[in-house]
């Protein structure tokens, strides 16, 4: 029996593409959705990204690098440190994205895998976020030599591995010549090439798989309206606001600007909020 399977991934707290990626899978035939992981941040999204998955029958939900940062900030024992200007980056996002999220989905993103297996029509399928023991790192980005991608397949059994992670649509295949898969990014798009990189549609593939094996891999993109999510970061008060808007429009990130961050983190007080953030919630956890 044919089955085709919607795969999404990085969504990155992009509300109005994850949307419209919703809208385009509901007017396909698609029986199921995975998705790969790095849900939330930098963008606005909370609550309202995982209610958009749920509207399509979502049945494998990963848990990403940048979902990881979330309980990094909140769960840690170690003193944190205000000096690293990317550090409190994170975790003023953490702040503004914590009060936008349910105990109920707070408690779904902290459980969620980071990778599993699953077996449809006969065919075995690696499903991760990057590498299946490690969701974050350089090591499968799409320019990558053919054995980057052997780390993706346990045994020689496994027939696919599909991953996220690089914001990048990727078909390649192993040493042994096993299918790798990458839906690309439904919030950040990237390339290298500059080209390529002004297209700033969101990124998805649908799986088919029929009785025979793999009958398509159909790489999708969608248009979303990239003023309307630019206008809701400034409506729904965005730390960072600029820097999410650039980042959308132009594909280009400058978060990893050390100084830029610091400027950013010191026109807004930044560190005096965030620690006083930081020092509730160790006072909530102590109670």
């Amino acid at each position: 029996m044919k089955k085709t399977i919607a795969i999404l991934s990085d969504v990155h707290g992009n509300y109005t593409a994850l949307s419209s990626v919703i809208n385009d899978i509901k007017t396909n035939q698609v029986d199921e959705t995975w998705f790969l992981g790095d849900l939330i941040m930098p963008g606005t999204g909370g609550d309202d990204l995982f209610d958009l998955l749920n509207e399509v029958h979502t049945t494998v939900f990963l848990r990403g690098n940048w979902d990881d940062c979330l309980f990094e900030v909140l769960d840690s024992t170690d003193p944190f440190n205000f000096e690293d200007s990317a550090d409190v980056y994170v975790g003023i996002l953490t702040q503004y994205v914590y009060a936008h999220l349910s105990k109920k989905n707070i408690e779904k993103l902290r459980s969620a895998p980071i990778s599993l297996e699953k077996t449809v029509n006969g065919v075995k399928i690696q499903i991760s976020h990057n590498l299946p023991n490690i969701n974050y790192g350089p090591d499968l980005i799409a320019q990558a030599d053919t054995p980057a991608f052997n780390q993706l397949f346990d045994t020689e059994h496994t027939d696919i591995a599909v991953y996220g992670h690089i914001h990048h649509q990727v078909l390649r295949y192993s040493s042994l010549d096993q299918l790798v898969i990458n839906p690309g990014s439904i919030g950040m798009a990237y390339s290298k090439h500059t080209r390529l990189n002004k297209d700033r549609r969101a990124q998805y593939a649908l799986l088919t798989i029929d009785d025979s094996g793999v009958s398509n891999v159909d790489f999708k993109k969608v248009n979303y309206d990239i003023s309307q999510e630019a206008h809701r970061a400034d409506s729904y008060n965005l730390p960072y606001a600029a820097l999410y808007q650039e980042s959308i429009k132009t594909g280009i990130s400058r978060v990893s600007d050390g100084e830029l961050l610091a400027t950013i983190n010191e026109a807004n007080g930044y560190i005096s909020q965030l620690k006083q953030f930081l020092l509730h919630e160790q006072k909530r956890l102590t109670k």
